[in-house]
């Protein structure tokens, strides 16, 4: 009967179960900070991400169902041809408002009866 005394503390095998559960443990937790990544591939949404904004490195990468888009910041000015789109404000407590510009009216000849 002293196969019925033996501990359970002696069993090697346990230690093995208990690494076991801890591994799928790690492997839920990786698959599902891959699932919430914004760059998953398996998802249908159009996404943009921002690299380092506002500094010489800046990079945009965009994605646009199956195509990837990258653009790198150059540090060089744009410049280009346009015509003044609006007037932006900031407000007191820290928002924008923009007010766009209105086209120029084209002069309709009036006809004057006498």
């Amino acid at each position: 009967m002293k196969f019925l005394e033996e501990s359970e503390a002696d069993d090697p095998i346990l230690s093995v179960v208990n690494l076991i559960d801890v591994f799928l443990v790690v492997i839920a937790a990786l698959l599902v900070a891959i699932a919430q990544n914004p760059a998953n591939p398996f998802t249908h949404d159009d996404v943009t991400i921002i690299r380092n904004p506002g500094k010489p490195d800046m990079e945009i990468v965009s994605r646009q169902g199956e195509k990837v888009v990258r653009y790198q910041a150059s540090g060089q000015v744009g410049s280009g041809d346009g015509i003044k789109a609006g007037v932006a404000y900031r407000m007191q407590d820290g928002s924008m408002v923009y007010v766009p510009e209105q086209p120029p009216q084209a002069s309709v000849p009036t006809t004057e009866t006498r």
